[in-house]
């Protein structure tokens, strides 16, 4: 089929470039480059410990991940196909490309973002370039930090690469059934990229794995989720591959894993392929007759060629209107970015601060120097999804953005809209400071006593200079007592004025974190609309710029074809046909790559 589509391409390539149509050219080059090198990114993301990089590493029957019972995955990683295997560390460098560093191949697991090699800058990413049967078929695994966790700082991280994936796979290993928070982050990840699998990890350990993918289904029904849930144990893979063991592989569950690969991931991806190379085709042969049917109709009736001169000048005006800046598509776009940067803000703000307001009624409720490592997990954790929920809606608001601009083009068909990948690795938010700690509240035996020596001298002194004027000794049972309840009191007050402090430290430290949450995060946020503007600019400019060049080629067409001295007429036409001809067979063969019933079918699919 690749075969096919480059064949295509470039016969149509071949067509354009005599007709001097150099930015056709250039269009479809870029989509020759996808169909000859295509890429299916495999993104695998899960909570922390889930088995993430062993997962991969069991996959590949290669040890290109780092695996441990910490968090080993400090930075993204990209597993790729290459001839010979090297890896690189790529770290940012403000103002040019990013900088590749080589790493050795037996220092992968020692990778993380203060590494000596990293020289202080940004690490990006860890590219690991190995030979592999799996990965020759355009698979790119991209192993990420696992999200989660007290002061994980990935999750959004994580969200960030999705919508640009061709998959996602979500690991939860078989200890337990999913947890309120593995069903958002999934729910996110679906919203993201619908080619979604979940994967449950270490069936080798717990026996009872059956029953938890059992109660895991039930979860994923009752929230409305259509994800394949798989059951797999790496650790069985890797026996497997070195024993050449069939039935352990059979066991491992790989092959259930091998199928959705190939049919969620490669062949849909090819099919998405077909139809972009399809759209394209169509559209550039377009417009190329539009100019050749514009001549011939000149040619064979030069009273209808006048007719079509002065239609075609009215649509050169009307195009010329779409690249002037105050076009109504980029009045649209402009609008458009400024009203989905204001509610992406004002929805950022309105989750956090329902979070915040949930986290200072819960410490109202109690003593927060008691609970301040279960709060500040809870906290994070709400945060995460609070922000998870926002880059979601953020996603689906600019595709809906895209789909309103390109009715200002619905004049010229099918337009197909751009991929907004703006989710690169290279733009991972910036890790936030971590929740300030909180003093405990607990305080010695010693201290206690002093507390209440302090308060009780006032009341063994006041009582007993009373008590020694109806001859009673300054210490005595009366003033004794008098400073124990005293004492006892000045301790409760104690207590209570520190409770009262820690509270309001809580809150302090609540507000300062959700405010470094929102100032990064809104950061992030702006700088993924300014690229979604840029993308959507550039896109429909070049339609635009695209349509005008070949409304004013069919111009000046048919204008020359009415000056034809009537010898050349016959010649001049019979050519423009067998071109016409040739591209109409064009058209067909795109045609038949992703076949449509009619032009409307055709621009719903675009």
């Amino acid at each position: 089929m690749n075969d096919a589509m480059t064949s295509l391409l470039d016969r149509t390539v071949e067509i354009a470039s005599s007709t001097g149509r150099h930015d056709l050219v250039q269009r479809l080059g870029l989509v020759r480059t996808r169909v000859v090198d295509p890429r299916f990114r495999v993104v695998v993301v899960g909570q922390l410990k889930q088995g993430k990089s062993q997962f991969v590493n069991s996959l590949l029957n290669l040890s290109v991940c780092s695996v441990g019972d910490d968090e080993t995955t400090a930075v993204p990683t990209v597993v790729q196909n290459a001839a010979d295997a090297f890896a690189e560390l790529v770290l940012a460098e403000p103002g040019s490309e990013p900088r590749r560093v080589p790493v050795p191949l037996d220092r992968l697991d020692t990778v993380h973002p203060k590494m000596p090699l990293a020289e202080g800058r940004e690490v990006l990413r860890l590219e690991v370039n190995v030979p592999s049967p799996l990965l020759a078929d355009g698979l790119v695994f991209v192993d990420t930090p696992g999200v989660g966790g007290h002061g994980n700082p990935h999750a959004a991280a994580t969200l960030g690469l999705l919508p640009a994936a061709d998959a996602v796979l979500v690991l939860s290993d078989a200890s337990q059934e999913f947890t309120e928070p593995e069903l958002t982050f999934l729910r996110q990840v679906t919203g993201l990229c619908p080619a979604t699998a979940c994967l449950v990890t270490k069936t080798d350990l717990y026996p009872h794995w059956r029953r938890i993918v059992d109660v895991d289904r039930e979860h994923l029904t009752r929230a409305g989720l259509d994800v394949p849930l798989l059951p797999i144990s790496s650790l069985l893979r890797s026996h497997a591959m070195r024993l050449d063991d069939r039935s352990l592989h059979e066991e491992s569950g790989f092959d259930a894993l091998y199928a959705f690969l190939r049919t969620r991931v490669v062949e849909h991806a090819e099919g998405g392929l077909r139809r972009t190379v399809s759209l394209d085709v169509h559209s550039v042969v377009e417009h190329l007759q539009l100019a050749l049917a514009s001549e011939l109709a000149a040619l064979r009736d030069p009273e209808k060629g006048a007719a079509a001169v002065a239609e075609l000048q009215r649509a050169k005006a009307a195009t010329e209107e779409l690249q002037k800046k105050t076009a109504r598509w980029q009045q649209t776009l402009a609008d458009g970015i400024a009203d989905l940067a204001s509610d992406i803000d004002h929805d950022l703000r309105d989750r956090l601060r329902q979070v915040t307001r949930e986290a200072e009624r819960a410490v109202d409720e109690g003593d927060p120097g008691k609970e301040w490592t279960e709060l500040g997990e809870w906290l994070e954790q709400q945060i995460a999804q609070s922000v998870g929920d926002n880059f979601v809606w953020a996603h689906e608001r600019a595709l809906w953005l895209a789909e309103v601009v390109a009715e200002h083009f619905a004049d010229a068909g099918a337009v197909e809209l751009p991929q907004l990948d703006v989710a690169d690795t290279d733009g991972l938010l910036e890790p936030v400071a971590e929740l300030s700690d909180l003093e405990s509240g607990r305080i010695g035996i010693t201290q206690k006593v002093l507390v209440g020596m302090r308060g009780s001298y006032g009341g063994v002194l006041m009582f007993g200079l009373v008590t020694t004027l109806m001859g009673m000794a300054l210490v005595n049972p009366i003033s004794v007592g008098a400073g124990f309840l005293l004492g006892t009191k000045a301790y409760r007050d104690d207590r209570d004025a520190r409770v009262v402090k820690r509270r309001a430290d809580a809150k302090v430290a609540i507000r300062r974190f959700t405010d470094d949450v929102s100032f990064q995060v809104g950061k992030e946020s702006k700088d993924r609309l300014r690229i979604v503007q840029r993308l959507l600019r550039d896109h429909f400019t070049a339609i635009a710029e695209q349509t005008l060049r070949s409304l004013a080629d069919s111009l000046r067409a048919a204008q020359e074809a009415a000056t034809v001295a009537s010898a050349e007429r016959s010649r001049r036409a019979a050519e423009v046909e067998r071109q016409l001809a040739a591209l109409t067979e064009l058209k067909q063969r795109a045609a038949q790559l992703f076949p449509v019933e009619d032009a409307e079918s055709r621009a719903a699919t675009a």
